[in-house]
């Protein structure tokens, strides 16, 4: 394992690169350093739903249709006893304490976006978030690390860096650390298949098909896919948790159980893959829920749990808050899948 180690200002910065560490860079680029994802080609989609993809459900009470919900139908049981106890925070935020006694946050972001996004996003008609409960202030200075998937705005906030402070250590894509805050923080940059461990847990880094960019003002090519973006593995006896971070369905997925086994939980993006004007290529960097369905039976998982969706969403390419969900549990039963679904309300948690 390849380790560099350095400071930003007063920030503590290590770079982690595995023995066969995967990186793609973008070739024809070459004034600055910018990542490919690590198969660049449009993937052949297994299955698509086309009509009726919205079904109600009699388990998903919502207000008006789709909209400001919660599931109250069953939950699937599982026999895992792995020690790891999950709470879902909202969007893509986790909150995941191992047996060991080990707390681990995956993209917390308790609010909206860092300013000046927030202003700018609001003002062009997006959706204002319903802030979720969030971890008290004893639980988050008790955080041993935090891991982030990517650097967009719905994934990296700030404000909730200066919150948890620089007792944790923080794990991150490759060239995130010149976006942190000062403040005596523990950096660790690594790529993909990278790994490093925290008291009793390995985390490795791997891959997701996405891309990355901060700059406020959109579609400006300044930063473009010049921080990694990926998902995350963590390990403890023998059991994995994975989280995919925001990412479309392709090969990487079978990548990732052929390097690292069958996986136990699968924290899995179910939403954000729709918008009228934008195509196809939202559902290249984003997974369907049926998407979701074939990654988590390419990855063995023993159980699903999808997030994206939800009354503290931003609603960023989707219909509405609970869409995804409607959609996801009517093409569960369409595909007949051999994934079991965990499915939480924002705050919710489970033992597993």
């Amino acid at each position: 394992m390849a380790i560099l180690a350095g400071c930003s200002s007063n920030n503590r910065i290590t770079q982690i690169n595995g023995p066969d560490a995967v990186i793609k860079y973008n070739e024809k680029d070459t004034s600055k350093v910018r990542f490919n994802n690590l198969i660049s080609k449009k993937p052949e989609y297994p299955v698509t739903c086309t009509e009726d993809c919205y079904p109600e459900s009699p388990w998903v009470e919502c207000q008006t249709p789709a909209q400001n919900c919660r599931y109250t139908g069953p939950q699937s049981t599982t026999e895992l006893q792995s020690g790891f106890k999950i709470q879902w925070l909202g969007h893509a935020s986790f909150s995941i304490k191992s047996s060991d006694g080990s707390l681990v946050l995956l993209d917390p972001v308790s609010r909206q976006f860092d300013w000046p996004v927030n202003w700018a996003f609001q003002l062009t008609g997006g959706v204002k978030r319903s802030e979720p409960a969030w971890l008290s202030e004893q639980t988050l200075q008790s955080v041993d690390a935090v891991l982030y998937s990517h650097i967009h705005y719905d994934h990296f906030n700030k404000s909730d860096i200066e919150a948890i402070g620089n007792r944790a250590k923080y794990y991150t894509p490759m060239g995130f650390a010149e976006h942190f805050p000062d403040g005596g923080y523990t950096i660790n940059e690594m790529s993909w298949f990278s790994e490093t461990s925290v008291n009793e847990l390995n985390l490795t880094f791997v891959p997701a098909n996405h891309f990355s960019g901060r700059i406020w003002v959109p579609f400006l090519y300044e930063d473009e896919n010049t921080t990694l973006w990926g998902g995350w593995v963590i390990e403890q006896a023998e059991h994995k948790i994975f989280f995919a971070g925001d990412t479309g369905y392709s090969p990487h997925f079978k990548e990732i159980k052929n390097r690292l086994g069958a996986m136990d939980v699968c924290l899995m993006p179910i939403a954000s893959y729709y918008h009228p004007e934008a195509g196809s290529w939202y559902r290249f960097v984003h997974t369907t829920p049926e998407d979701a369905l074939i990654a988590a039976e390419e990855l063995e998982c023993k159980v699903m749990i999808p997030w994206g969706y939800g009354n503290n969403s931003w609603q960023m390419g989707d219909h509405s808050s609970h869409s995804a969900l409607l959609r996801l549990l009517h093409m569960h039963q369409q595909l007949n899948s051999s994934v079991p679904l965990l499915i939480l309300n924002e705050n919710d948690t489970v033992q597993l």
